[in-house]
């Protein structure tokens, strides 16, 4: 068991400010996924804490042609979908525990009702984008300023089609973060070539997009 009965009670509260449905949608796989196992018994428990969540679960080996519908090239995967299946670009790779979870717990409220909470002033800057980005934060349980990156990255998601922005675990992904030399999280990537590091603020971020994209 993740979730201790005291964990539980703050989450349902939490869940009760759902508006609409959100579907969780779990990519796992039996053999050589090293959290799977543990990501999918706390999306379990998650689940049943608000008849406003629906999880589903595919096999990453067999379900192929799912995974390759929402992008997924790693496991484990979470993937937010609205609940008309919608997607609005928002992806969990690996566990959502410690201080994530509260970013998947978020990410799950404001889907479901639709706000991305950014001033119009943000939202006229966003309109200038309108080719696709792609970011990439790279985190660890045990950061305390990673939660701050990830639902900046994932609300910039919500508030733009352009935009996809994954959560990354980068313990688990080690080649991941060689690649794109991870020496300290959060770590945003963006569109591969581009990257912030720190909880930087919406503008920053923002403005950083813009460059990767001239």
């Amino acid at each position: 068991m993740f979730l201790k009965d005291d964990d539980k009670k703050f989450v349902r509260e939490k869940l009760s400010e759902m508006s609409n449905k959100v579907k969780v949608v779990f990519f796992t796989q039996q053999l050589e996924c090293q959290f799977c196992k543990e990501t999918h018994q706390l999306l379990e428990e998650f689940a049943e804490l608000s008849d406003k969540l629906s999880l589903e679960i595919y096999n990453f080996q067999i379900d192929k042609k799912i995974a390759e519908k929402y992008g997924v090239d790693k496991i484990p995967a979470v993937v937010l979908l609205k609940e008309d299946g919608t997607d609005p670009g928002i992806k969990l790779y690996g566990i959502p525990s410690g201080y994530e979870f509260s970013s998947l717990l978020e990410d799950i409220i404001d889907i479901s009702n639709a706000k991305h909470g950014f001033s119009d002033n943000t939202l006229r800057e966003l309109e200038a984008i309108d080719k696709p980005v792609h970011i990439q934060v790279f985190i660890t349980p045990t950061c305390p300023y990673c939660p701050t990156a990830v639902r900046t990255a994932h609300r910039l998601a919500l508030a733009n089609k352009y935009i996809t922005a994954d959560m990354v675990e980068a313990i688990e992904f080690p080649y991941l973060g060689q690649k794109y030399s991870v020496r300290g999280v959060p770590k945003s990537v963006i569109n591969e070539n581009w990257s912030l590091v720190g909880a930087v603020p919406e503008e920053m971020f923002i403005e950083k997009i813009k460059e990767s994209l001239k």
